[in-house]
């Protein structure tokens, strides 16, 4: 319980905080690039195409994929809050074991490839070029205090994100299931209301978050020394 409970009110004080820092909104579109990159990465797998990906000034996002059966759809819809979850599970996971060039190395790269291969509106090109250099620079060039402040920047980001998304979701799901998003592609495919697959969807978002909070304070006990 002291561990769910944790993890709440860390979200909250992050979310309450970023709202604060110049250009927040910013960054909030990683975790929207996470997401439809996902999405692709799940139709690949399955042997599909992507279109295109559109990635929006909101924080909204749109990946246009083709398939050949439709049961692929199911993983396909369900890789975007997957993999948005599991990609903060990962930068705090990474984090906790020091390797924040790597995690930074990751971002560039998933912001790099997503752009070349592909993003394709203007917003979305603009910002993936931005961020990928932004990263990369960071990553190489500024100093450590720096560049911790910034993996952990868009590492908190994510967190918060990755837990309202689908919070958001279930709420369309309940108000106006059509516009649902993900659970609403998933409910015409798979037979189940939108809101199943939206509380779903919160549910696993929570568990990484909480996971992730953990590694947070794993990484920070390790880093205690006692001396005599």
């Amino acid at each position: 319980m002291f561990s769910w409970l944790r993890m709440a009110v860390i979200c909250i004080v992050v979310a309450f905080l970023t709202r604060f820092i110049p250009f927040s909104d910013f960054f909030r579109n990683v975790n929207t690039l996470v997401h439809e990159l996902a999405h692709a990465i799940a139709a690949l797998l399955l042997k599909g195409s992507v279109m295109h990906i559109h990635l929006y000034a909101d924080q909204s996002g749109v990946t246009n994929t083709s398939y050949t059966d439709n049961w692929m759809s199911i993983p396909i819809a369900l890789a975007g809050y997957i993999g948005a979850s599991l990609f903060t599970l990962l930068l705090f996971y990474l984090h906790a074991r020091g390797h924040d060039r790597i995690g930074l190395a990751c971002i560039a790269l998933a912001a790099g490839t997503a752009l070349a291969l592909f993003i394709r509106n203007g917003y979305g090109m603009a910002w993936s070029g931005g961020f990928a250099a932004l990263t990369a620079f960071v990553l190489f060039a500024a100093p450590d205090w720096l560049r911790k402040g910034y993996y952990l920047l868009i590492a908190f980001i994510c967190l918060v994100e990755s837990i309202v998304s689908p919070f958001i979701v279930l709420y369309l799901a309940v108000t106006d299931p059509a516009m649902a998003g993900d659970a609403a592609s998933l409910s015409q495919a798979a037979y189940l209301p939108a809101s199943v697959w939206a509380f779903l969807f919160c549910g696993f978002s929570l568990w990484c978050a909480r996971a992730a909070v953990g590694c947070l304070f794993r990484s920070s006990a390790a880093g205690i020394q006692i001396s005599r």
